[in-house]
């Protein structure tokens, strides 16, 4: 759908009213965030874009953004060894200035409310970069710290994943980058990428430092790249890879300047693009977490049902959720569910057995149902048709 003839912050100020009324009661009856990813809020809706930029160390993640902005950033860490242990939104401010993690987060106009939550030892590792470049005003940019490989994965003292999940749920395009010198995959990366699974169609792949190479090396490394992504993503369609040498120097080998040019105007066009097509993720991604809350809240409602009112109560949860997928079936069968919106199996059975008592969770309210199901079929027609004429 061509939205350019439709006033944007009238339809984002639409979806942030219709999540507040129809579907964020469901979510908080139904204790949605504890199974799946806390409540969004009225900036998650009004906020610029989001680019979530992953890689392992060195690969050239902090020159990206430098070669975005054009200049450097408050609190910029460049070197060989190690720089970036830190997460780092670059936002658009009036003046340079770095903005601790914990300040960030709990600013309500920043998107970043929800982040509070992973305690003290994540928002130390999160710190802002406010400053004055015009790209800033339509896009935010969040760099991650380097992957790690080998024995120091194990050594990050809050929920990484995690994090990384919630990220990349909210982010509007992400960047993974390679160097073209090592490809490998470490652990960590392969399972930050497989958390991305769901949200392929946000995934662009970088190969850094192609002018390092030659042309023929540059055939090897991108072929072999593919291959590699193809067994971690193991799905048909492939993300697309840009190939270039995002930073300020020369290039090395000029045999492919023309191709790496291109390439780099394809990606920049990506990036420009973000805020025309964000008000429709927008809408997207509120469809399908409603379809989520709406699954969740059957799945709740199906497995209260199934206890006993007085004796052996907690006997029979435990049996429910030992039987999980089984269950899962017979809810999707009675309440006419789509399997393809039923949570991941494993997550799910883990966060049951967090919850001591199912039979404590209010009765499922059919008029909030209904109330949800009409976002889809009446609400949002409406909002885009008086967002038109608006």
């Amino acid at each position: 759908m061509d939205l350019s003839s439709f006033d944007k912050d009238y339809i984002l100020r639409g979806l942030a009213r219709l999540y507040r009324k129809k579907i964020l009661p469901l979510e908080l009856s139904s204790r949605y965030g504890h199974f799946h990813s806390p409540p969004l809020s009225p900036s998650d809706f009004a906020a610029p874009p989001m680019i979530l930029l992953l890689g392992q160390y060195s690969v050239g993640k902090t020159s990206f953004v430098k070669y975005l902005l054009g200049r450097d950033f408050p609190g910029i860490r460049v070197g060989p060894e190690p720089t970036t242990d830190r997460f780092t939104a670059v936002l658009w401010g009036q003046q340079d200035k770095v903005v601790p993690g914990a300040a960030l987060c709990s600013q309500q106009d920043r998107p970043f409310t929800g982040l509070s939550p992973f305690g003290n030892n994540f928002l130390s590792r999160m710190e802002g970069a406010e400053l004055n470049a015009p790209i800033l005003r339509n896009i935010t940019i969040v760099d991650t710290p380097g992957i790690l490989s080998g024995q120091k994965q194990r050594s990050r003292n809050y929920d990484y994943e995690a994090v990384m999940k919630w990220f990349a749920e909210r982010a509007d395009l992400v960047i993974v980058m390679f160097d073209a010198h090592k490809l490998d995959i470490s652990d960590e990366l392969k399972a930050v990428m497989e958390l991305m699974i769901p949200h392929l169609d946000k995934i662009r792949v970088v190969l850094n430092k192609a002018d390092s190479i030659s042309t023929q090396q540059l055939m090897r490394v991108y072929g072999a790249l593919m291959w590699s992504l193809g067994k971690v993503m193991n799905t048909p369609e492939v993300c697309r890879v840009y190939m270039g040498s995002f930073w300020d120097a020369p290039l090395q080998n000029t045999e492919q300047a023309e191709l790496l040019q291109r390439e780099e105007m394809d990606l920049l066009h990506d990036i420009m693009a973000l805020p025309q097509q964000a008000v429709m993720r927008r809408i997207n991604e509120l469809v399908k977490r409603a379809r989520s809350v709406k699954v969740h809240a059957y799945i709740i409602h199906y497995l209260r049902k199934q206890l006993p009112y007085t004796f052996g109560k907690r006997e029979k949860q435990r049996r429910l959720i030992g039987r999980l997928e089984s269950e899962f079936l017979a809810a999707a069968r009675r309440y006419g569910l789509p399997k393809g919106d039923f949570p991941a199996l494993e997550p799910m059975r883990q966060a049951l057995y967090e919850i001591k008592d199912l039979s404590e969770f209010p009765k499922l309210d059919k008029k909030l149902l209904r109330e949800m199901d009409k976002v889809f079929s009446q609400d949002i027609p409406l909002l885009l048709e008086k967002a038109r004429n608006h």
